[in-house]
């Protein structure tokens, strides 16, 4: 089967849309064990009623392995907040409780996050053992929650519909854990583009919550670490910055 309309391209995945059905196909190198985990994990998530797309099937496309699952038109929230800058404080408030509404919820098959961060933080190889060891002490000190945690939920992965519906894609990195580690990503991963952005979120996600700002604070180093393993050569220098910016009594 030959796909043509692609309508979004990353190095290793292509999406394009089908007779109405959104196909992610991957690249023939793919680990066919982490497509299983993405459509299992997105399978897992839609249980809970949250607005994300329905998987439809796992196949080969050209020897490649895919995942259809339901379209959703709309932009999203990134390019909204590129578009409407003046809605800025709308869309970051939307935005914070939208993801309050998925911590409230349960998936206990998800993977744990702290298992996750602990293999994350052992396979750095560019920090010693020292370092190791304070951000898994950190870590182990950390409050046990079983909140359900997106992963890497920011702008890029919401998609506002014309109804002004909101969806969440991208439900690979999704787990159970503690929802202000969850919050920290967010705040890193806007900080990597934005500081002044990722300052008002956390304030917004703070002040919606009830959620002291110290508390996710002391996630940041433990996050960074984390997000090192993306192997991202224009991220490194942000991030070995995170690491140093709390002391780890």
């Amino acid at each position: 089967m030959a796909l043509k309309n692609c309508i979004a391209k990353t190095k290793d995945k292509a999406v394009y849309l089908e007779n109405g059905v959104a196909v992610k196909v991957f690249d023939k190198k793919f680990p066919k064990a982490e497509v299983l985990y993405e459509a299992l994990n997105t399978a897992r998530v839609e249980d809970t009623g949250l607005k994300i797309p329905k998987i439809y099937e796992v196949s080969k496309v050209d020897d490649c392995w895919a995942i259809s699952m339901e379209y959703i038109e709309g932009d999203t929230l990134y390019e909204l907040m590129k578009k409407n800058p003046s809605k800025t404080d709308e869309y970051i408030k939307k935005m914070v409780n939208l993801q309050m509404e998925i911590q409230e919820k349960r998936v206990p098959l998800l993977n744990k996050l702290k298992d996750k961060m602990i293999r994350q933080i052992d396979s750095l190889d560019e920090l010693d053992s020292v370092r190791k060891y304070e951000l898994l002490t950190r870590l182990d000190g950390m409050p046990k929650h079983i909140k359900l945690c997106h992963g890497d939920f920011n702008p890029k992965n919401i998609i506002v519909t014309k109804k002004n519906e909101w969806y969440v894609v991208d439900w690979v990195h999704a787990s159970q854990g503690n929802a202000s580690a969850d919050v920290a990503r967010t705040y890193l991963l806007f900080a990597l583009e934005d500081i002044a952005l990722a300052d008002k979120y956390l304030d917004t996600f703070c002040e919606e919550s009830g959620t002291d700002k110290r508390y996710v604070q002391q996630w940041l180093p433990i996050v960074a670490a984390a997000q090192l393993t993306k192997n991202r050569p224009e991220e490194k220098e942000m991030l070995h910055k995170w690491l140093d910016v709390f002391d780890f009594q």
